[in-house]
């Protein structure tokens, strides 16, 4: 078993454990959604994603989040899973 996170105290009063499933979805959501230099001790960790929530719509720049978003899963996660592929599609919404 695994820590869960967000860390909380359960119904028994200990820390929350989670599976080994959950507990990569966590690791993923982590790395995904912390912003470069958020972590004080670790100030390179995280993707950069957030940044890029409001940027120009384009072919570009869906590659360039499949490669932002498999390189950091790669770079903070390589112990735990392996990046087979990361599908990023450019779609207009009008």
């Amino acid at each position: 078993m695994d820590i869960d996170f967000p860390f909380r105290i359960d119904a028994r009063g200990r820390t929350a454990e989670t599976g080994r499933d959950d507990h990569v979805r966590d690791l993923i959501e982590q790395v995904l959604f912390t912003s470069p230099g958020e972590r004080v001790n670790r100030p390179d960790f995280g993707s950069g994603l957030l940044q890029l929530l409001f940027a120009p719509n384009s072919p570009e720049m869906a590659t360039a989040t499949q490669f932002l978003v498999q390189g950091a899963l790669q770079q903070w996660l390589s112990d735990d899973l392996t990046v087979e592929s990361v599908v990023v599609e450019s779609q207009d919404s009008t």
